[in-house]
C-alpha cells in the first residue's frame, strides 16, 4: 500500500500532466480561431465532410460555427439536428422580413431603387443560429441569387455582409459548406478564410471543377488549399486523378488526403452519427487526419 508521501507525489504528477495537456491545447487553438471554406462539384461529399469536421473539432474543445451556403442545404440533417428543428429553419436568403429589416428593401418588390449595401448583421448568429450535437452552431444562409451575374439585390447584399461579419468573429472555428464556385463572395472570403478544402471524385469532370475552384482560391489569396480525393475504390483511381491534374496543368495543393469509398457513408447519407460512433471507420480516420492538418496550418 502506498504511503501518504507516495500518494502526494502521484497526485502531483497527475496535476502536472493535466497542466501540460491544457497548455498543449492552448497552443493548438489559435486565439482568433480559423476559417475554412469547403467546396467542390455537387455530390462529392462536401456536406458529409463538413459535418464530421465540425463535430470532431467541437469534441476537441473548439467553438465551432458551421455555415451552410450549399444550394441543397442538407448540413443541418448531416450534423444531426432533429427534423422538428430543421423544419423550422428558414435560410437567410429566404428570410424576407430579416432582409427587409437590414437592407431596407423587400425582395420581389421595388427594391431596385434604394437599399443598403452594408447592412448591420451583428445579430445574425444569435438570432438564427441553431445549436446541434456537440454544441456545434449552425447558420443556414442559402445560396446567392444566380439569376443574373453579379446580381445587385437585397438578399445578395445581406449574404455578403454575413460573410464579412463572420470574418470578424474571434475565437471560433468557422466551416463554410459552399457551392462549387467561390467567386460570388470574392474579397469577403479572402479577408478571413485562409484555408480551403476542395473535394473531388476520381472523375475528369469532378477534378476539372476542383482545379477551377483551387485556382480561384489562390486568386482570392487563400493561403492553404487542401485537396481531398473522395470515394476512392482502387489505387489506380489516385493515379487517374494525378494524371488529370497533370493534363490540366495544375497541381498546386498544400496537402492531399485520400478517402476510400465507405459503404457506411452511403448507407446513412447524409447523417454522420454512425461514422462518428465508429472510430474504426475509414472515413472517420481520414477526416480525423484532415482535421489535424487544418489545425496545424491554422497556427
Amino acid at each position: 500500500m502506498a504511503n501518504k508521501g507516495e500518494k502526494d507525489e502521484r497526485r502531483k504528477k497527475l496535476f502536472q500532466i493535466a497542466e501540460e495537456l491544457r497548455e498543449r491545447t492552448k497552443k493548438q487553438a489559435p486565439e482568433e480561431g480559423f476559417r475554412v471554406v469547403i467546396t467542390g462539384k455537387g455530390g462529392v461529399g462536401k456536406t458529409t465532410l463538413t459535418a464530421i469536421l465540425a463535430r470532431l473539432l467541437a469534441r476537441d474543445g473548439y467553438k465551432v460555427l458551421a455555415v451552410d451556403e450549399d444550394p441543397q442545404m442538407n448540413l443541418a440533417h448531416a450534423i444531426g439536428i432533429p427534423k422538428e428543428v430543421r423544419d423550422k429553419i428558414i435560410p437567410l436568403n429566404r428570410n424576407l422580413d430579416y432582409i427587409e429589416e437590414k437592407t431596407g428593401a423587400r425582395p420581389g418588390t421595388n427594391w431596385g431603387l434604394y437599399f443598403s449595401l452594408t447592412p448591420d448583421v451583428r445579430d445574425v448568429v444569435e438570432r438564427f443560429g441553431v445549436v446541434g450535437p456537440d454544441n456545434v452552431m449552425l447558420l443556414v444562409m442559402g445560396s446567392v441569387v444566380q439569376a443574373a451575374a453579379g446580381c445587385l439585390c437585397p438578399e445578395n447584399a445581406l449574404l455578403d455582409a454575413v460573410v464579412k461579419y463572420i470574418n470578424l468573429r474571434k475565437g471560433e472555428v468557422i466551416l463554410m459548406d459552399t457551392q462549387a464556385g467561390l467567386e460570388h463572395f470574392g474579397r469577403a472570403l479572402a479577408r478571413g478564410f485562409k484555408q480551403a478544402v476542395i473535394l473531388t471524385e476520381p472523375t475528369y469532370n469532378s477534378v476539372q471543377v476542383a482545379v477551377d475552384a483551387a485556382k480561384l482560391a489562390r486568386q482570392l489569396g487563400i493561403k492553404y488549399v487542401h485537396l481531398v480525393i473522395n470515394k476512392v475504390k482502387k489505387d489506380k483511381h489516385i493515379e487517374k486523378v494525378e494524371d488529370i491534374l497533370n493534363e490540366l496543368g495544375f497541381n498546386d495543393f498544400t496537402t492531399k488526403t485520400v478517402i476510400p469509398y465507405d459503404e457506411l457513408v452511403e448507407e446513412y447519407d447524409p447523417e454522420v452519427e454512425a461514422i462518428l460512433s465508429n472510430p474504426d471507420s475509414v472515413t472517420y480516420k481520414k477526416v480525423h487526419e484532415l482535421k489535424d492538418i487544418l489545425i496545424r496550418y491554422a497556427e
